[in-house]
């Protein structure tokens, strides 16, 4: 399974978020659940919007500074 998020896809399955972060699972559904990580579903599908993904990303680099 490749890491790298393929640049076409503007929303992620939870497998390629978990590649993104190296997270597990339940952590990725605990960040949807507590809207930390915006989600949205298709009838059983849950997908996460690209760019949802990488605010996510630049708004964890700012709190760590």
């Amino acid at each position: 399974m490749s890491t790298a998020l393929p640049p076409t896809h503007e929303a992620l399955t939870v497998p390629e978020v978990m590649a993104a972060l190296r997270l597990s699972r339940f952590k990725v559904y605990d960040l949807m659940r507590s809207k930390q990580l915006p989600s949205f579903t298709i009838g059983r599908a849950r997908r996460v919007p690209a760019d949802a993904l990488h605010t996510y990303i630049q708004n964890r680099l700012g709190d760590d500074n």
